[in-house]
Order: structure tokens, then C-alpha cells, then sequence
């Protein structure tokens, strides 16, 4: 079979390249690389990884980028290098990674654990060899809404209670969460979920030798982003909450409003009135949380999908971390929920109430038409009948002119010798000069109608 391709098309990989494709789209390229723009970590056990979570409102890119040129040899990092919202700094013996979302800004700093902090150890201190100065860890700009230290290190998950055991004193003796991950149980994580002195909360994974780098970074991260994505969506309960009595308030008001729509209690301005400024303090209040709360349930989501991609088991005797993270979110979420829906529900029913209240007036102001419409009528009947009575008095009136100019005539001729009475002449010309008068007029009438 013939072939009516270029030798350069046909070339092996390794001969210069022509693409056989149109024209690439703008962003088809960025589009293709975003699912490659926050890989994940390689995290080699035992490890320590020090996260922080910063919200970024108000910080800039710059100035996150000047933070991170505080670290050795860095002083020269090109703004552009966070261009794609993810850079990942590798250091002798150490990682630092940035990442940028759309509210807060996450920093890692993934480093051997002391071996004082192994599995056995009980509540050890995690931070007397952290690798970076704790002032550039205080300096981080922007305000803290999650910070965590995660170790993760081997153990023998063959006997998971008594690996639980010693994961319970590590943690400082406190109850504890526990989920053994994957289908197969390839590491356990424990977590109190408990604000230490220090700010921080502490997580313990637990794995058997055979766990692979790639895997130990994935664990870390989907746990990371479950804490962080589970604090951000409970940021809209403090607003919900803020808004009840407001709410509350303004039901009554409309309430209020319906029931003197109803009675007919009120003047429909001062009705209108209370309405608009009703109105306008819900419209402020969807404009100023909307955000707030489809922001929380996205979060909420994405809570949901890390615990389903944690692929949990249960350790008998023990809560899993998916358990406690739902029946202790789901409150909030549902409370969240319920007031966006409240504020949506009683903007609705403002536009309803708007609605009967503008046809109340519609209404009136068509009684009003109409009676002004009834008074217009009358006033043009009686034009009318004052028009025909002007009319009669104008034909009398030119009749009588007529007449006059007659009987001036006709003396002029009986003056000139002529045998005429003009009294008689006059009189007998009346009935004619009335009836051309009147003629006259109706034609002019007839005229202006067809106008």
C-alpha cells in the first residue's frame, strides 16, 4: 500500500520531530500538565514530615517567595519558579515543599525521624532536630490553620493491637483513632486530633519494612489533606452560627409583612419600604457568605473522597479515622448547610412577597385608571353637549349675520329703483340661511371625523 507521507514524517523517534496535528490550542499544553503539577512526595522511612497550613489572604505571591529565599542557598529563587503554585526544594538530607492553593498556602518539611521518636518511644519531642531554623518556621506568612507533625515509621502490623499499644504511649497515652489503609493493610495511621502546646497535632503511620517510597508519600498526603481540607470546611460554621438570629429575625419580619399584606393592616409604601430594606440586608448577606458556604461544601467533598481513598480497616476495640472524622464533621457540614439553604429559602420567599405586593398595587393603580378613565368620559359627554349647544347658537348667530347682509342688500336695491320690500325679501330668505348654515356645518364635521 502506497503512502503518501514525507520521509520526515515517517522518520523513527529519534530523527527530528513534525507533528501530523493542526495547531496546538493555547492552553491545550498547561491544560495536559496540570495533572502533573503536584506529584507526590517519596517518602523514605523512618521520616518526619513537619507540615504547615497557612491561610494566604492578603499574601502575596512575592512575599511567600521571599520566605523561601531565607533558606540556605536560595537567595537568588526566580519569582517564576512559583509560577505553577507547587515547587519542591531538595536540600542534603531534607525536602521543602510550597504549595499554593486558592486560601491557604501549604508548607512540608519532609526529614529523618531523631531515633529517639521510634515506634516504643513514649510522647518523644519531634522538633529538637528540626533542619530548618525555627524562626523561618514562625516567619511563614500568613495566619495558621493547620500544622501537624507526621512520623511515619516500621513496625509489625501482624499484631495490630499491640502495634496500636505502642502507638498509644507514642501519642502521649490519650484515646486514639486508628485505621489500617489499603485493601490489604499495608500500614496503620493513629491520630488523637488533639492541639498540642506547641500548635501542632500529631499523626503516627506504621509499616512494615516492604513499604514502598511512593506509597509512604501518597499515605502522607492523603492524611495531610484530610486534616487541612476538614479544618477549611469547618470555617463556615462560625459564619452560620453568626447568621441564626439574623435570620430569625428577618422571618419574623416577613411574617410580619404577609400578615399585614393580608389585613390590609398597613399602606403599601410603608410596606414597600420595610420589604426593600428586608431585601437588601438578605441580598448583603448571600453576597457576603455565598462564597463561604459553597466553599465549605467543596471541602466537605474532598473530606469524603480522601477518607474513601484511604481504603480503611478497622482495629477492633478502636474508631477509625474515617468514622470520627464524619460523625464529628457531619454536624457542622449539616448546620452549614442548613442555614445556606434558610438564607437562599428566605430570599425566595422576599421575591414572592415583592411579587404580591407589586400586584396589590398593579391593582390599585388599574382602579385608578379606570376611574380617572370613567371621569374623562363624563367630562368629554358634557364637552359634547356644550359643543352642540354652541353649534346651535353658531348657526343662529351666522344665520342672523347673513340675514343682516341680506337685508342691507335688498334695501340697496329698492334705494336703486328696484320694487322690493326688503323686510319681506329678508323674512322670506330665514328659513333658506338656516338651513345652508346648518348644512355647512355637518359637512365640516363630516370632513374633521374623516381626518
Amino acid at each position: 500500500m502506497s503512502s503518501n507521507l514525507t520521509p520526515s514524517q515517517t522518520s523513527s523517534p529519534g530523527d527530528s520531530f513534525v507533528s501530523l496535528l493542526p495547531p496546538d490550542d493555547e492552553q491545550r499544553r498547561s491544560l495536559h500538565n496540570e495533572v502533573h503539577a503536584r506529584p507526590t512526595a517519596r517518602i523514605h522511612l523512618p521520616a518526619l514530615v513537619v507540615y504547615v497550613a497557612v491561610l494566604n489572604l492578603g499574601v502575596s505571591r512575592e512575599q511567600e517567595c521571599e520566605h523561601l529565599r531565607r533558606l540556605p542557598g536560595l537567595s537568588a529563587l526566580p519569582l517564576d519558579r512559583l509560577a505553577g503554585n507547587f515547587l519542591r526544594l531538595r536540600f542534603d538530607g531534607y525536602t521543602v515543599k510550597w504549595e499554593r492553593h486558592t486560601e491557604f498556602t501549604r508548607y512540608s518539611i519532609v526529614q529523618p525521624l531523631p531515633d529517639a521518636a521510634l515506634l516504643g518511644a513514649s510522647d518523644p519531642e519531634l522538633l529538637q532536630s528540626l533542619v530548618v531554623e525555627p524562626e523561618w518556621l514562625r516567619a511563614i506568612p500568613g495566619q495558621t490553620i493547620a500544622a501537624i507533625k507526621l512520623a511515619m515509621v516500621h513496625g509489625d502490623l501482624n499484631t495490630p493491637e499491640a502495634t496500636l499499644e505502642q502507638a498509644r504511649r507514642w501519642l502521649g497515652g490519650t484515646p486514639v483513632m486508628a485505621s489500617m489503609l489499603g485493601q490489604n493493610g499495608h500500614s496503620l495511621a493513629v491520630s488523637n486530633f488533639l492541639l498540642r502546646p506547641g500548635g501542632f497535632e500529631r499523626m503516627l503511620v506504621v509499616a512494615p519494612e516492604g513499604l514502598s517510597d511512593t506509597r509512604a508519600g501518597r499515605v502522607s498526603q492523603r492524611l495531610l489533606e484530610l486534616e487541612t481540607y476538614r479544618l477549611m470546611a469547618l470555617r463556615g460554621l462560625p459564619v452560620a452560627k453568626q447568621l441564626g438570629p439574623m435570620l430569625t429575625q428577618a422571618e419574623t419580619a416577613l411574617a410580619d409583612i404577609m400578615a399585614s399584606l393580608e389585613n390590609k393592616a398597613a399602606a403599601d409604601q410603608q410596606l414597600l419600604d420595610t420589604l426593600v430594606s428586608l431585601a437588601a440586608r438578605i441580598e448583603r448577606a448571600t453576597a457576603e457568605h455565598a462564597y463561604r458556604f459553597s466553599a465549605t461544601r467543596a471541602y466537605d467533598a474532598l473530606v469524603t473522597q480522601r477518607i474513601t481513598e484511604l481504603r480503611e480497616n478497622a482495629v477492633p476495640g478502636t474508631q477509625t479515622i474515617g468514622d470520627f472524622m464524619q460523625r464529628r464533621l457531619s454536624p457542622a457540614i449539616a448546620t452549614v448547610a442548613a442555614t445556606a439553604q434558610r438564607l437562599g429559602d428566605l430570599s425566595e420567599r422576599v421575591a414572592r412577597t415583592s411579587a404580591l405586593l407589586r400586584t396589590r398595587v398593579d391593582i390599585a393603580t388599574e382602579v385608578q385608571n379606570q376611574q380617572l378613565l370613567e371621569k374623562l368620559t363624563r367630562g368629554q359627554e358634557l364637552q359634547l353637549k356644550l359643543q352642540a349647544t354652541v353649534e346651535g347658537l353658531s348657526i343662529a348667530a351666522i344665520s342672523y349675520y347673513v340675514i343682516s347682509l341680506m337685508l342691507y342688500g335688498a334695501k340697496a336695491l329698492k334705494a336703486a329703483g328696484v320694487p322690493l320690500n326688503p323686510e319681506i325679501a329678508a323674512g322670506a330668505m330665514v328659513p333658506l340661511v338656516l338651513w345652508g348654515s346648518w348644512t355647512a356645518i355637518r359637512r365640516i364635521h363630516q370632513k374633521l371625523r374623516k381626518l
